[in-house]
């Protein structure tokens, strides 16, 4: 039942991302015909087509779809509780101290190896 909700709030869905299709493609051969336009135009103008575009794809029933989980992904990253810079910095320490004991431990288990390695194959 939700499709034909869908269906209804959003017609001529297709045809929107027909238009966004359309707008990406003039788009990419506009700029590579007009090449010896001024990077400066072609940009603004590429700028454009891109905010057009997607402002039909927004108006699209996926665009609203991905829209709304954007913002209520901005409503939660507002609701995380960042680690201070001290807590951080200590992270950090950590993480580098068992680097290199790990490295340390590692070096010394590929070189005992190595030894044997030697001893065997004379």
């Amino acid at each position: 039942m939700n499709a034909k909700v869908e269906s209804n709030d959003y017609p001529l869905n297709w045809l929107r991302w027909l238009v966004v299709v359309a707008l990406v493609a003039v788009g990419v051969v506009g700029n590579s015909y007009y090449s010896d336009v001024a990077l400066l135009y072609r940009v603004v103008a590429l700028l454009a087509l891109g905010l057009v575009a997607l402002w039909v794809a927004v108006n699209t029933a996926q665009g609203s779809v991905l829209w709304n989980v954007a913002k209520e992904s901005q409503t939660e990253i507002r609701k995380v509780v960042w680690p201070s810079r001290q807590e951080t910095n200590q992270t950090t320490l950590i993480v580098v101290v068992l680097t290199i004991i790990m490295a340390f431990i590692l070096w010394l288990l590929d070189t005992a190896i190595g030894y044997v390695a030697s001893l065997i194959i004379g």
